[in-house]
């Protein structure tokens, strides 16, 4: 399990370097997902049904790919009413949430009669791409929820849905509950670099999108990559992140549990404990061996505790703010007595919990705040999926004649200095028209 070390050690210097500095190659799988991208230019939809047939299901076909209404219904008799009301009001709190961030046009008016402005306008189609997990055994309802809300309180006038189908060509009940509860207007059964690359691009059968946003393995980050400029997308986000701040007051018991809840999202996953207190770091090390025998995910967040987490011993509270906003982290915890008082010094952090009954799985399911969050330092240029990234802005401009006068001459000398004389003479034409 992992040994509590102090910063100021070598070992701990190592392993904070380490984990500051974490990179992965991938370019070994770019040549993979360039041939898929091409047989799916090529073929359209007979590419996405023989890729679906040999990767995720035989028993899919092109006149079921697409989730029917008979589907939908049976999916609401296989949930329980229990889920659907928790998955509402998780529903209910992001949408609360997210319609505080809508932003508005607006324009400006000067003396001399121009006009400026901003108008903000959705994009006419967003996909969405939810993994399978474990062969659809483990429906990731809660990407459904987060990555589908913004577009809907966007405006967005047609959503779809991908994700992969398990080996009889069915989706989760559960899948389905939360793409027609969220607003989510069609659903694919097809899933990694093909389905993103028939959002991006447009089959025969499947119309292209404008956005594409929702997590997955690298074969889907890739192609969100390739696709990158082609569409929007949310981000190219890596491993899940934690870092606790904690003082001597927190508890260990909550911490290591905390940890724990991401550590077991992946092998690459990061765990980190920053404490000035000794103490609780060792305790924190002990609930950690404690609590990962009860996991069913105990040997995913063992080799990533192992390998991409610390629990590291720091002179204060304040050089664990300084080290929290070198790293950027994705989620933050402030475990300690007064969580309120250290907001002000947070630079970096894709999302911020306070105290110690904020664990970040409130936010992940129900709090309200998105969960697609920026990773691997990203937070210090980037922000969380929300309503802007489906909308987009359009500058207005509108000169009267005096405006245009009032501006003629220094848009002359500036075109000139820059070699731009078409652009000068853009603006001396006008000017010697009126002077006739």
């Amino acid at each position: 399990m992992l040994k509590p070390l102090f910063i100021s050690t070598e070992e701990g210097l190592s392993r904070l370097k380490a984990v500051k500095n974490r990179n992965f190659d991938i370019s070994s799988y770019e040549k993979q997902v360039r041939e898929i991208l091409n047989q799916v230019i090529e073929k359209g939809d007979q590419a996405i049904v023989e890729y679906t047939n040999r990767f995720d299901s035989p028993k899919i076909k092109l006149e079921n790919i697409l989730v029917s209404d008979e589907e939908i219904d049976q999916a609401y008799q296989k949930v329980s009413k229990e889920f659907i009301k928790s998955l509402k009001k998780s529903i209910e709190h992001v949408k609360d949430f997210h319609k505080k961030q809508l932003p508005n046009s607006w324009m400006i008016t000067r003396e001399d009669g121009s006009i400026l402005g901003q108008l903000v306008r959705t994009v006419d189609a967003a996909g969405l791409y939810v993994p399978g997990g474990k062969g659809g055994s483990t429906p990731l309802c809660s990407s459904v929820v987060m990555n589908a809300i913004p577009a809907v309180i966007a405006g967005v006038k047609r959503i779809i849905m991908a994700t992969p189908p398990n080996k009889d060509g069915e989706i989760s009940p559960y899948l389905i509950v939360a793409a027609k509860e969220v607003g989510i207007h069609k659903i694919y059964k097809m899933g990694s670099a093909w389905a993103i690359f028939a959002m991006a691009y447009g089959t025969e059968s499947i119309e292209k999108v404008d956005v594409i946003v929702g997590p997955g393995n690298i074969f889907v980050t890739i192609a969100k990559k390739m696709v990158s400029g082609r569409v929007g997308i949310d981000m190219i986000a890596g491993p899940s992140e934690i870092l606790i701040i904690a003082d001597k007051y927190a508890n260990p018991c909550y911490i290591a549990a905390d940890l724990l809840s991401q550590a077991e999202h992946d092998t690459m996953a990061t765990a980190i404990l920053l404490t000035e207190s000794e103490d609780l770091a060792n305790e924190v090390s002990k609930e950690l061996s404690k609590q990962i025998e009860k996991l069913d995910r105990c040997e995913i967040a063992q080799k990533s505790l192992e390998t991409n987490s610390a629990l590291l011993i720091v002179e204060d509270i304040e050089q664990a703010v300084d080290i929290a906003n070198q790293i950027a982290p994705e989620h933050l915890e402030l475990m300690v007595k007064d969580p309120w008082q250290l907001i002000g010094k947070i630079k970096h952090a894709g999302a911020i919990f306070l105290g110690e009954y904020t664990p970040e799985p409130i936010g992940d399911y129900i709090a309200g705040a998105n969960h697609v969050l920026p990773t691997m330092g990203t937070a210090k240029f980037s922000s969380a999926l929300g309503v802007e990234t489906f909308i987009k802005r359009s500058s207005i401009i509108s000169y009267s004649k005096e405006a245009f006068f009032n501006d003629a001459e220094d848009v002359i000398r500036l075109a000139n200095v820059e070699g731009l004389g078409a652009h000068a003479n853009s603006i001396s034409v006008r000017l010697e028209k009126n002077q006739n």
